[in-house]
């Protein structure tokens, strides 16, 4: 992956240092460092304490690592860290200071939230915090949507499975399982929150999303954007996947003649991956929360990206019973499947911890 730095301040001693860290780290694990920002894949974006603004993504499919100095926190991390993420629209956030001696918040948007400090030499820091910024730096993103007007007129009123996709919206919702105290838009100027909207299709955060098949190549999933509790209209809040067309980096639905569609869910590319390899699987329900129990995967991909789909045809193959399991995703959530939606959430009720590790 090619990755670039932008607004990095070199007269900071901080920013500099961790910029020289940054580049070896980078260098050495193979990556190529090229000064367009608008030709890298990653950037690191210097934001601002005082005034942290977003890096202005030009492609969608760019992953930004929001780089601040600041003091050191007094409290809970997370508090002073995660309004900053949202302001700078980052995939990541790196806060920390004082290059005497490497140290670092890493938060995500999961309300992820770990402290690095250093106990031996550099480098081996430098590697600590490449961990995880790793997931980042080797993944390919997917949130282009491609709208083929095929949609079948006889689905119009949905089916047996919309119904249940409706239902289990509901009860989730009722779950309260993304502990958010952050409002997102009332976080972000006018037109940054318009970015935000444009680069991840999102106007907030939620619990996660769900899905189920129509048939062996197409599934019903929930829309991205859109309050999950009030899920209802089909074709418009669930969205019938056809495929992901690799050409063009895109997941294809099938939409009414001069409907405006809305994208579907980020995590589509990872649940068609899953049906794909795992013709036993009926229904996914994804959430932001945890079960004690558990596998993991190994590496905490983003949403949205082949290689999270991949680690999770790989759990489940693992699995005896992959039609019937839950699996966790690290430092993000779980997801469950099930015969139908309806078993997979009698089987959840009751047991999810609403906080997420982070490892």
């Amino acid at each position: 992956m090619r990755f670039a730095f932008d607004q990095m301040d070199v007269q900071s001693r901080w920013q500099r240092e961790i910029r020289r860290g940054l580049e070896q780290v980078m260098a050495k694990e193979g990556h190529e460092l090229v000064d367009d920002v608008e030709a890298s894949e990653l950037v690191f974006h210097g934001v601002d304490l005082a005034h942290p603004r977003p890096f202005r993504r030009r492609a969608k499919a760019v992953f930004v690592v929001g780089i601040v100095e600041g003091p050191a926190i007094a409290g809970p991390a997370l508090a002073k860290t995660y309004p900053l993420l949202v302001r700078s629209i980052s995939n990541l956030l790196i806060y920390g200071g004082d290059a005497s001696q490497p140290w670092a918040v890493v938060t995500t948007p999961e309300l992820g939230c770990a402290t690095l400090t250093a106990n031996s030499e550099d480098d081996v820091w430098y590697r600590s915090l490449y961990d995880r910024i790793a997931p980042l730096a080797t993944s390919h993103l997917v949130i282009d949507n491609i709208f083929d007007e095929d949609f079948p007129e006889e689905l119009a009123q949905g089916t047996e499975v919309t119904d249940q996709i409706r239902r289990a919206s509901r009860m989730l919702d009722q779950w309260h399982l993304f502990p958010a105290p952050y409002p997102v838009a009332e976080m972000l100027p006018e037109e940054d929150y318009r970015h935000l909207r444009r680069v991840f299709g999102i106007g907030g955060l939620s619990y996660g999303n769900i899905s189920a098949r129509h048939d062996q190549k197409r599934f019903w999933m929930s829309a991205s954007g859109i309050d999950k509790g009030k899920i209802g209209v089909v074709g418009h809040d669930i969205l019938l996947v056809k495929e992901y067309d690799r050409d063009r980096n895109a997941m294809r639905l099938s939409v009414r003649p001069g409907a405006k569609a809305l994208r579907v869910s980020v995590d589509a590319v990872e649940h068609w991956g899953v049906y794909r390899d795992h013709p036993e699987i009926q229904a996914m329900i994804h959430i932001h929360a945890w079960m004690d129990g558990i596998v993991s995967t190994d590496v905490n991909y983003p949403c949205g990206t082949v290689e999270m789909g991949e680690a999770m045809s790989e759990l489940f193959r693992r699995d005896p019973h992959p039609e019937r399991t839950v699996i966790g995703l690290r430092n993000h959530g779980i997801t469950a499947t099930g015969p139908s939606l309806d078993d997979i959430l009698d089987r959840l009720n009751g047991r999810v911890i609403t906080t997420v590790p982070m490892t």
